[in-house]
């Protein structure tokens, strides 16, 4: 579902809601600029650098790059976990004779979004706005429309420029209550005149008019062509009010000001309606952060007051009603992020939407893990414990082609988001991360019903006796009898083996149009030596030629992905595939249970 900033504001409540009762949601980005080609930089020598960047050296790269650059696309996919859609099947298990299979059914909603990186001049917040050539580049191939942003886009406050707006707007009030002096003979002129006719005024006979407008010389006679009073001069009005005649107040019009009776009541209420639309303004501002926060589930108590700017009517207290309500059921509940390729886009996520980054990455794995306690790379999960991750066919279309063939779990679109069950929009950030939901779900119910994952008391693979082989023959996932896991498989060795001669081919593929974004970075660490790139000593193919099915060495799919409690996420959760560094992952915590 495409969501522009015309039906942002209705879709919110909706939107809010399909978060609260996902079980978890994928995210992708798409970006303005990424970090350059670091093909000359110097690395740290010595036999156990081998040339790559180190794991710091790498976030420094993204950092730069997020700071400088902006998301443009954000891509959310809302999974639920549908358990009284499923079914129940006997099957072969590796543990029993016959057990059951529980399956289940996931529905899907991905919604598709433009960021408008313009605030509102209102808010007195400035951004410097970059792009890439070659980024754009990328995108302009892939049908992204550049002017989206712009005309379509929703407005977004990280957390920072929402601190910075509300501490700019208070400073501007304090400004309009400090001293002003009269700076020149002009000024001084002008103050006689409106001494003159305050005084004139409040002396009248009639009590009608029972206010003074003060406004330029002649501002009355029809032929007038002045620009009425400027900021400077309005702001001497209002001290001298002020401070002179507590019985009176000023309102600010358009090339005048206003002078009339102090009413308290009045004054109590116009305070209490700028204040209002204050934070209407803000909340609309901040705008595609409420969807962060709800994923977070971190404090959403302004999203009430905006709720009466999403509808008209009687109905905006039922809007906002329904958003309290869910405002207290995500309070302290952090929804489960996931994403592919997920170490560059966290980094730009963070940037975007909560502020400046630390410069140490220790510290981004810290504050990630208070964030969102419950992390998913799907690219982590592909290329889990290769001795080189490069090597793997793991991107989005692959890994979902191959995973497609899979029958259980059972996907399905949300009726009221049917775009991607025809189109295939490459490198929108909906369907990118409708992809990434629907490789999560596959994959990791292939990889629990293989029984590939670590006991926390050992530190040793456990793998089912009737699953220490591959899945399929003809390409796929496949499962390696050592434990290993998935790749994208092919029988043909010489294919298995392609990635390793890519770099030195005529047509060296960028960085923009690489599977993934910083696969390459991870081509030109290698030195251009194709055994930089060599798997565990096991053919990346013998796997293949153990499938027997009619010798047992098979396995059935299950029909659920692993649940949350599951040991099988202190495997793969929270851990971020980098690509082409020293370390090769992030961790960014322990899996909460």
């Amino acid at each position: 579902m495409d969501v522009t900033r015309h039906t942002f504001h209705g879709l919110l409540p909706s939107l809010i809601a399909a978060i609260a009762d996902a079980h978890f949601v994928a995210i992708d980005l798409e970006l303005s600029g990424i970090p350059g080609q670091q093909i000359n930089k110097p690395r740290a020598a010595g036999p156990r650098f081998d040339g790559k960047p180190s794991l710091q050296e790498r976030y420094a790269e993204v950092k730069q790059a997020a700071e400088k650059y902006q998301v443009l696309q954000l891509g959310i996919t809302c999974a639920g976990e549908n358990r009284n859609r499923g079914d129940v099947t006997r099957t072969r298990s590796w543990s029993h004779c016959s057990s059951c299979i529980v399956t289940g059914v996931y529905v899907v909603r991905p919604y598709n979004f433009f960021l408008n990186p313009v605030p509102d001049e209102r808010t007195n917040i400035e951004r410097t706005i970059s792009f890439q050539s070659g980024a754009v580049a990328f995108l302009l191939k892939h049908n992204f429309r550049m002017d989206g942003p712009f005309l379509e886009g929703v407005s977004y406050f990280s957390r920072t420029e929402e601190a910075t707006a509300r501490r700019l707007d208070a400073e501007q009030k304090k400004t309009q209550s400090m001293d002003i002096r009269i700076r020149d003979a002009e000024a001084e002129s002008f103050m006689r005149r409106v001494r003159q006719e305050v005084a004139t005024w409040k002396h009248r006979l009639l009590p009608m008019p029972d206010f003074l407008n003060i406004a330029p010389v002649g501002h009355e006679r029809h032929d007038f062509r002045g620009t009425g009073l400027n900021n400077y001069q309005k702001a001497l009005v209002h001290q001298y009010v002020r401070s002179e005649h507590p019985d009176l107040t000023t309102i600010s019009r358009p090339g005048f000001v206003q002078i009339v009776a102090l009413n308290k009541e009045r004054e109590d209420a116009e305070q209490k309606f700028r204040a209002q639309k204050f934070e209407e303004r803000m909340g609309k501002q901040i705008g595609l952060r409420w969807l962060v926060e709800a994923i977070h589930g971190g404090e959403l108590s302004g999203i009430d007051a905006y709720g009466s700017v999403s509808t008209v009517g009687d109905k905006s207290d039922v809007v906002s009603s329904r958003l309290s309500n869910l405002r207290k059921q995500l309070m302290g509940q952090s929804t489960v992020l996931v994403g592919h390729n997920l170490f560059l886009d966290l980094i730009y996520f963070y940037a975007c939407f909560f502020g400046p980054l630390p410069d140490r990455v220790e510290d981004f794995q810290k504050v990630i893990h208070e964030i969102f306690p419950r992390i998913i790379d799907t690219k982590y999960l592909a290329t889990h414990s290769l001795d080189n991750p490069a090597l793997a066919r793991s991107s989005l279309e692959e890994l979902d082609t191959e995973l497609s063939k899979q029958e259980q779990p059972t996907i399905e679109l949300h009726p009221e988001h049917p775009k991607y069950a025809a189109a295939k929009p490459s490198h929108e950030a909906g369907y990118d991360s409708y992809l990434t939901a629907r490789i999560l779900i596959r994959l990791a119910s292939k990889l629990e019903s293989s029984g590939m994952y670590i006991s926390d008391e050992e530190d040793s693979y456990h793998t089912p006796p009737e699953a220490q082989s591959s899945e399929d023959t003809n390409g796929g996932v496949l499962l390696h009898s050592d434990g290993s896991s998935p790749v994208l498989h092919s029988t043909d060795t010489t294919s298995t083996m392609s990635l390793q001669s890519s770099s030195t081919s005529a047509s060296k593929p960028t960085a923009f149009s690489h599977p993934t974004k910083f696969d390459l970075l991870g081509d030109i660490s290698a030195d251009e030596d194709p055994v930089a790139f060599s798997p565990k000593k096991q053919d990346l193919s013998s796997s293949s030629k153990q499938d027997d099915p009619s010798k047992g060495n098979s396995y059935e799919i299950g029909g659920r992905m692993p649940a949350w409690d599951s040991g099988f996420w202190n495997v793969y959760g929270n851990k971020l595939r980098v690509v082409g560094t020293l370390e090769q992952m992030c961790p960014v915590g322990s899996w909460p249970h």
